[in-house]
């Protein structure tokens, strides 16, 4: 489904602001900080799960103060849709990851099955060591099968967009995280 320009307009004028702008600055440089304390000395691959983390992935990496490499990775759930669905891989790294440790950037943490599924596809390539960082994880209240290095912000069990997070393909661009309104 594409959203017109008044449709999208008409979505965020109802939504809920659950993280401002500045709310969103404060958490990526702790993240930053985080990770630099535990990965400083490792000289990790850092991957970026497409299309959701590049904003996210954008912010963090220029505050992530050590040597890195850098490459992507296209998976998803979603595609255009609001609920999960099989897993996608579009594209997987184009960097070896045999012998690396890998540090994987996401948007979000939902019911975790796309991390884990990354994880499993890293490790059985190679990877000696897995991390992950999400800059929000979604409180469903039921058990995920991984839990996530680094954690951003919590967020309620709603559809949420924003930094990264479209609703229809639209919005990634904003600056803070929003939930569509309930009812």
């Amino acid at each position: 489904m594409t959203l017109t320009p008044d449709e999208a307009w008409r979505i965020l004028e109802q939504a809920d602001e659950l993280c401002s702008a500045e709310c969103v600055v404060d958490e990526v440089a702790r993240l930053a900080r985080e990770i630099t304390a535990r990965l400083g000395k490792r000289h990790p691959l850092v991957l970026t799960v497409m299309r959701g983390s590049v904003v996210f992935s954008g912010q963090l990496l220029p505050q992530l103060r050590f040597p890195l490499n850098f490459d992507y990775l296209d998976v998803t759930r979603y595609g255009s849709a609001t609920v999960g669905g099989e897993i996608t891989w579009k594209v997987s790294p184009g960097t070896a990851v045999a012998g690396r440790v890998v540090l994987v950037l996401d948007d979000i943490l939902d019911e975790g099955h796309t991390l884990a599924a990354v994880r499993e596809k890293l490790m059985e390539a190679g990877a000696t060591e897995f991390h992950a960082a999400v800059f929000a994880e979604k409180d469903t209240g039921r058990a995920k099968p991984i839990n996530p290095d680094f954690v951003g912000i919590i967020v309620p069990n709603r559809y949420v967009f924003g930094f990264g997070m479209d609703v229809h393909g639209a919005w990634r661009n904003l600056p803070a995280i929003y939930a569509l309104k309930e009812g």
